[in-house]
């Protein structure tokens, strides 16, 4: 769906929740000790994908991705199916972390060896839930491990990491990358990406994502905290942020777009 020039008011308050939604605990690419540990959850996101391949390949530490078959699966077999390069896998009816295993071994010369496979987690909480029993399982223990997630779920992604491991003696540190920055900007033929690569998502798509996430951050009894459904640590949300989304919820112009909430 391709979309006219939005408000510079919208536009930024667009930017501004995406932005922060994309949690990134690094001013810059994560270095070798932060990375010994990566964990890449199942997300269709290419510059995400190959941002948690490259950490893990440089680092030479051990990459463990998490996912199974879940309502988003198939954005996933789109997307490979759609690159220049990963078109030759084979997608159907695989578990999201098989695929990305084959991606990070095949087209990053990851040993196999130092790829976990986890994949039967089917939600942000089971990617959690499912890596903390798998670490255990396998005896893997790190001081601090960077976590890699699509920008519009990385910073659920990461109250759901604190929630389960809540309680436990010394846990790893868990760190924030999303590997890409999504920027929208208005051009002469309508809303852009500002650095356009392959692999991210139908603009209007994006857009009812990140609106569609924040109410799942509150800690209300709607929300995701633990004054609702308990899947998630506490989030802060800042004023500004909350007034973000006010105005993309109420703009006339996204109307159509958030009333589609297929597109999440």
């Amino acid at each position: 769906m391709d979309m006219s020039n939005l408000p510079e008011e919208v536009l930024t308050a667009a930017n501004q929740l995406g932005a922060w939604l994309a949690q990134n605990d690094f001013a810059g690419q994560p270095g070798k000790h932060d990375t010994q540990l990566v964990v890449m959850a199942g997300n269709a996101v290419m510059p995400t994908i190959d941002a948690a391949c490259r950490l893990a390949s440089e680092s030479g530490g051990t990459l463990l991705v998490s996912g199974g078959i879940g309502h988003s699966t198939g954005f996933l077999y789109q997307a490979i199916a759609e690159h220049p390069r990963y078109c030759t896998l084979r997608v159907a009816e695989q578990p999201e972390a098989q695929l990305l295993a084959e991606i990070a071994h095949q087209f990053w010369h990851i040993p196999r060896e130092r790829i976990v496979v986890e994949d039967r987690s089917t939600n942000c909480g089971e990617n959690a839930w499912f890596t903390r029993r798998v670490l255990e399982e396998k005896g893997i223990h790190a001081v601090r491990a960077t976590v890699v997630q699509d920008p519009t779920m990385q910073r659920r992604t990461m109250a759901t990491f604190a929630r389960v491991w809540q309680g436990v003696s010394n846990p790893p540190e868990w760190l924030s990358y999303p590997g890409y920055q999504p920027v929208l900007e208005n051009t002469p033929n309508g809303v852009s990406w500002r650095q356009p690569v392959e692999g991210l998502w139908p603009i209007a798509r994006y857009l009812a994502l990140i609106v569609g996430e924040l109410p799942r951050l509150r800690d209300n009894a709607q929300g995701y905290g633990p004054l609702g459904k308990g899947f998630i640590a506490h989030v802060d949300i800042p004023d500004e942020i909350e007034a973000a989304w006010q105005l993309l919820s109420a703009d006339p112009h996204l109307r159509p777009i958030l009333a589609s909430r297929h597109l999440s």
